[in-house]
């Protein structure tokens, strides 16, 4: 290279010509916004017509996020910026490390969370362009929520595992680690007999094993929906879906019917809440406030311990009336070793088929995750009052042990509509065996 002078002076003159042009290679690459760069590359007079402000954060920074992919290369591509060195410079980041050092976005951290959000949602064959924050954020809450259980878990059974074919001490390990994540009797066994089964066919490493372990969950997770249940939980469009929500004091009923009213208004769907749960003082007034919220109207009697039921009929009249695809009934959660509550619940849903015959029905029970089997009592007797079709389990954000869905699918055989992870507006999502078996054992 010192030889020929000649091709460095070739060299030099472009840079200075560079110099001299205030072309986007001057400015340094540790002070460029994602609105500046933007700016940039928009920079031609081809490309003047299109908006600067609405695309980048997004697009640009889930393609950064997913390995530095081809949303950004692609637009430089069509750009103005033609000196591939200083590009090359620019991208010099290691594996891992990211290229939007130094800018920060509300609501999210870049950090190992982030991290293993993203890595589950591309493992469903999601691209980074179908990735919201909301998701990311959603994940790291839940798995926040289940950290406990599967640091506990994760570690006993990596020993466990890794040392052969289960012998009776190994078992009792295993049993006693599932039992205490919540997991139940019955769906222990399920797990061991399989588990044990496939290491006496085969000597699996502790990775190996785990991730087995990950399929025998998912598969009694999504069980239900081979037999009884579709996989599909969704309001169907252009009919009246009645869902009756029913659970008790402080499960969450009431918050999560707020949360799915804003799930269903988000998505396009005509909606009306039905405050039937006239025996708890302030009840309808909260559910008010959480319609309010979800910009979701709500049929309420004024009247003090009014009729359950009349309030639901009339919900039912004005959902007919206004061509409503989804009505949530709101319903009475006291103690449900209360006789009364039970034979009330049935007459609602008495009601709710006769004057709807049409209607698409849904019963679903919420239930606090904290509770651990005693949740299961009541999934029992409510399932006699009013033929639950699904779960919706609350406050994984706390203390509670995940493996009490295994427990209800199990001996239940009822599947898991949506889980609660939070109290904002956004925390509840539709379950997914994948993400929630992720959460409690994956990493």
């Amino acid at each position: 290279e010192l030889a020929e002078p000649s091709a460095d002076a070739e060299l030099a003159e472009p840079s200075a010509d560079a110099e001299e042009t205030p072309e986007p290679e001057a400015v340094p690459e540790e002070v460029i916004e994602p609105a500046a760069a933007l700016a940039i590359e928009t920079s031609e007079p081809t490309e003047t017509s299109e908006p600067a402000a609405p695309a980048p954060a997004p697009v640009s920074f889930l393609a950064r996020a997913e390995a530095e992919r081809q949303g950004r290369m692609q637009r430089l591509e069509e750009t103005a910026v033609e000196s591939p060195v200083e590009e090359d410079l620019r991208r010099t980041p290691t594996p891992g490390q990211s290229d939007v050092e130094g800018i920060e976005i509300p609501g999210l951290a870049f950090d190992e969370g982030f991290l293993w959000s993203a890595e589950v949602l591309a493992a469903q064959g999601r691209r980074a362009d179908e990735v919201s924050i909301e998701e990311i954020n959603w994940l790291q809450k839940l798995r926040q929520g289940l950290d406990r259980t599967r640091r506990s878990l994760i570690n006993q059974l990596r020993a466990i595992v890794g040392q052969g074919p289960l012998n009776k001490a190994a078992v009792m390990e295993i049993e006693t680690a599932l039992l205490q994540a919540d997991v139940g009797v019955e769906a222990t066994d399920l797990i061991i007999e399989a588990l044990q089964q496939k290491l006496k066919e085969e000597a699996l490493p502790p990775a190996e094993a785990i991730a087995y372990l990950k399929k025998i969950l998912r598969e009694m997770l999504d069980r239900p929906f081979e037999e009884n249940y579709k996989a599909n939980f969704v309001p169907e469009k252009e009919t009246l879906n009645i869902w009756v929500i029913a659970g008790v004091n402080g499960a969450g009923k009431t918050t999560t019917i707020g949360k799915i009213a804003h799930l269903s208004k988000q998505s396009g769907y005509k909606t009306l809440i039905a405050a039937a749960d006239t025996f708890r003082a302030a009840a309808v007034e909260q559910v008010k406030v959480w319609g309010s919220r979800a910009d979701v109207e709500v049929i309420a009697n004024p009247v003090k311990n009014s009729d359950p039921a009349a309030v639901v009929f009339d919900g039912i009249s004005a959902a007919q009336a206004r061509g409503t695809e989804l009505l949530l009934v709101d319903t009475a959660g006291r103690l449900q070793n209360k006789k009364n509550l039970m034979d009330e619940l049935a007459k609602i849903r008495r009601i709710v088929d006769r004057k709807a015959p049409d209607a698409v029905v849904e019963s679903l029970l919420v239930l606090d995750a904290t509770l651990g089997q005693n949740g299961l009592r009541q999934a029992q007797v409510f399932s006699e009052a009013i033929n639950l079709s699904g779960v919706i389990l609350t406050k994984l954000d706390g203390t509670a042990k995940g493996g009490i869905a295994l427990a209800i699918v199990q001996q239940m055989g009822l599947p898991i509509r949506f889980i609660g992870a939070g109290e904002g507006i956004e925390d509840l999502r539709p379950f997914s065996s994948y993400e929630f078996v992720e959460a409690l054992i994956g990493g």
